[in-house]
């Protein structure tokens, strides 16, 4: 296999990860405090956080498929 792809891989995982953490840990934190602004409204974001979460998981997932589908065609 090759180093540099093995490299690039990982840190092209690394940062999809990464990002996917940021983006949640935002979400959950916007929701929290949406909900203890308005309580009665809890079910509504729940759920909106909980598909705005899924889709970030999902880019994220493609992300790291695309990583390790380049990992061996770089060559140099």
């Amino acid at each position: 296999m090759n180093v540099l792809g093995l490299v690039a891989a990982a840190l092209g995982a690394a940062i999809a990860v990464i990002g996917a953490a940021i983006g949640i840990g935002k979400i959950g934190s916007s929701a929290t405090e949406s909900i203890a602004r308005q309580p009665e409204a809890a079910d509504q974001i729940r759920g909106a956080m909980i598909v705005t979460a899924a889709l970030i998981e999902g880019v994220a997932l493609f992300a790291l498929a695309i990583c390790f589908l380049v990992q061996n065609k770089i060559s140099f």
